[in-house]
């Protein structure tokens, strides 16, 4: 088991939507600090979450991290971005260039900038937030980028498992949040439900969590003819 007790912890895009409520999680299991970034952070009432300012896309932001944050021993990378299209086909070149900013190179940049903080501690963890469309075909550039992520997730768990940091990638169909707003006719899982999955996970040191069914049955096909791996609403 991980112990979550007095430990800190950064969450990228800790201010609202899976974010937020991932925040109020770990603060609940005895989580002592958690560092929340946005582009342009809202103060918070809370003395136990330090907003912090951060633009996952731009290096220059991102090299700041640990001169800001030396004491953390746990990274969420929930910061992310959708695309304007579904189709790889009818969307710009500048449009996946920058879902892919947002949502594979972002993390990454984080975790370039933090693996040598979170190696001080004897144990720390890193959780990437995937999605079910990692797996599933149907929305260009964002499930792409999710895929990737999926991939690189699964390389650094290899890469950092020597310094005592676990990684767990977190997959999930669609959570009731500002990004699935204009989807009045699908099922979502509420951002708090997510959060206890997310959080039992780490604490497990889970190397995979499975928020919903529709992650479990899609998980199950990926044996099965590629044809299968399909969206469907």
């Amino acid at each position: 088991m991980f112990d979550l007790t007095s430990r800190s912890a950064l969450v990228t895009g800790g201010q609202r939507g899976l974010g937020a409520a991932i925040t109020t999680e770990l603060l609940a299991r005895a989580v002592e600090r958690v560092y929340v970034t946005a582009r342009a952070p809202r103060p918070s009432t809370d003395p136990r979450i330090v907003p912090i300012a951060l633009d996952v896309t731009s290096p220059d932001s991102v090299s700041q991290l640990p001169d800001l944050i030396g004491d953390v021993s746990i990274l969420v990378n929930n910061a992310g971005r959708s695309a304007s299209s579904t189709k790889i086909l009818a969307s710009s070149l500048e449009d996946i260039q920058s879902v892919f900013d947002t949502n594979v190179f972002g993390p990454i940049r984080v975790i370039q900038q933090l693996a040598p903080i979170l190696a001080r501690h004897e144990t720390s963890a890193i959780v990437n937030m995937h999605s079910v469309l990692s797996w599933l075909a149907g929305t260009g550039a964002y499930g792409a980028s999710k895929a990737a992520l999926w991939s690189i997730s699964n390389s650094l768990r290899l890469e950092l498992e020597a310094q005592g940091t676990f990684v767990t990638g977190v997959h999930l169909s669609f959570a009731d949040t500002e990004m699935t707003a204009g989807l009045p006719h699908v099922k979502k899982t509420s951002p708090s439900l997510v959060a206890v999955s997310v959080v039992d996970g780490l604490e497990a040191s889970a190397a995979e969590v499975l928020v919903d069914a529709d992650s479990r049955a899609a998980k199950e096909i990926l044996s099965g003819p590629v044809q299968g791996l399909v969206l469907r609403m």
